[in-house]
């Protein structure tokens, strides 16, 4: 009997939300503890809504002319010497390959890829007929900072994508950068059904080596800040330490402007701490590879009707690629709960009256309603109730999203704010010094400067002229 009640949460989100959150991801078996310390592994579940977030991605990229390509693991250490801010800050996160001949270079393994895909750019860029060059790469990374993995938000190896691009001109970079964080914004919002703010990250909290950073982040229920996803404006800072250079249209020698951005399978821990319940988790329709189960109810000695119509069912909507639970050993209320757990969108009963009645019951996932469908109208109704979900799922994120940033005037309601699990949006000075005693002092960093907003006031913490309005949060 434990067993069995071990299988489902054993812990309430509201209450401890770390385990619930480990609890949810292993049983929905998106993901697993790796014996290699300080790595996971991924499991079907989970590499299936990584899938359907790279093939929406992919039509973006075609949208914008990047093109797929692929570079090596290994890169040699001068790479990361050429750019002296970039080679500081990924410095401590470098792993360094063991070899044999001490007459070698050292190798590390890729933290990031500028490096071994500049000194390529550096060959491959010569004239303004090469511009604008537009690549894009799904790989992993490894970077070793951690050892306690937080599965999907924290390891030391995890999947991405890394866009780099070389421009003529500084417009057409920023034009891009902007466009692309825009497209992250949308990816969130369509697939993870995952709300999100986008803004510039400050000069403290930008990538090492980068013009500027724009991040687009979300605010999960516990009160702490996702990363999701960035994108940089590099300026012409790498080409220089790269030589890529190129001839103009008037035969001159010039230095382009670059590009770069990327996010990670974080998205995946992101959806997990958003959606999932105390059942476990609740799988966005369009991030679902699974969208609907069903599930027949045949009572022992009696008719097996159910049985014959839910076979017909999983032909007729192998679009939805429906999975059939038609299990003799277990009953139909562990088949709830077993598919409560992974998060399938819908699920489809079918007992003995349905078959008269010709119908069947569809309930949803996320607030369990049940409805009662005539079977001749089965299709219509699914791609009508997974739309709906879709869009209701988005709705109620971004509403508790928003109801949990509030903005504060002076620095008492700023820590008050932090220790209600908020997140503070405020008037700041801009200056790093600032910013770090305000970590020190409450543990919240700041998460990105929203565009287009005027600073008229004083700085919340020093009292300053403020520069900036800025979010403030703790985060993962």
């Amino acid at each position: 009997m434990s067993e069995d009640k071990d299988r489902g949460i054993t812990i309430k989100k509201e209450d401890d939300m770390p385990e619930w959150y480990e609890q949810v991801v292993l049983k929905g078996e998106l993901a697993d503890f790796s014996p290699v310390s300080g790595f996971m592994i991924i499991r079907p579940n989970g590499y299936s809504i990584w899938q359907k977030i790279q093939d929406e991605f992919n039509l973006t990229l075609k949208k914008y002319k990047v093109q797929n390509a692929y570079f090596p693991l290994l890169i040699p250490e001068s790479f990361f010497k050429r750019e002296a801010e970039h080679a500081e800050g990924f410095a401590p996160e470098l792993a360094w390959v063991n070899r044999k001949s001490e007459d070698a270079e050292k190798l590390a393994i890729r933290p990031t890829s500028e490096t071994i895909m500049y000194d390529a750019y550096s060959k491959w860029v010569r004239s303004w007929r090469d511009l604008p060059l537009r690549l894009n790469q799904w790989c992993n990374v490894l970077r070793w900072e951690v050892s306690d993995v937080k599965l999907f938000l924290r390891s030391r190896e995890f999947l991405w994508q890394e866009g780099h691009c070389v421009y003529e001109s500084e417009e057409e970079c920023e034009k891009e950068t902007l466009e692309i964080l825009d497209e992250y914004q949308n990816l969130a919002k369509n697939i993870l059904a995952i709300p999100s703010i986008t803004g510039t990250k400050t000069e403290k909290e930008k990538f090492p080596g980068a013009k500027t950073t724009y991040t687009f982040e979300s605010l999960m229920p516990d009160g702490k800040a996702l990363q999701m996803g960035t994108s940089h404006n590099l300026g012409q800072g790498f080409a220089k330490s790269f030589e890529i250079s190129y001839l103009d249209k008037n035969e001159k020698k010039a230095i382009p402007w670059q590009n770069s951005w990327g996010f990670s399978t974080r998205m995946l821990g992101a959806m997990v701490m958003m959606h999932a319940d105390d059942k476990g988790l609740i799988i966005p329709p369009n991030a679902a590879e699974n969208k609907v189960v069903i599930v027949p109810i045949v009572f022992k000695g009696k008719s097996d009707e159910p049985d014959k119509v839910a076979k017909k069912l999983e032909s007729t909507l192998k679009e939805f690629n429906p999975i059939l639970d038609d299990r003799e050993e277990v009953t139909p209320g562990w088949k709830f709960n077993e598919w409560e757990m992974k998060g399938v969108p819908l699920r489809i009963e079918i007992g003995p009256r349905d078959v008269e009645k010709d119908q069947c019951v569809i309930v949803r996932r996320d607030t369990g309603k049940k409805e009662f469908v005539p079977l001749k109208d089965i299709t219509k109704e699914i791609n009508k109730t997974l739309e709906t979900m879709q869009n209701d799922m988005f709705k109620k994120a971004d509403k508790e999203m928003k109801d949990n940033i509030v903005e504060v005037s002076n620095f008492s309601e700023f820590e008050d704010a932090i220790k209600d699990k908020k997140m503070a949006k405020t008037l700041h000075c801009g200056e790093t010094a600032c910013e770090t005693q305000i970590q020190e002092k409450t543990t919240a960093t700041s998460r990105c400067i929203p565009f287009k907003e005027t600073a008229d006031g004083k700085c919340v913490h020093c009292s300053k002229p403020a520069k900036v309005v800025i979010y403030f949060s703790r985060n993962y």
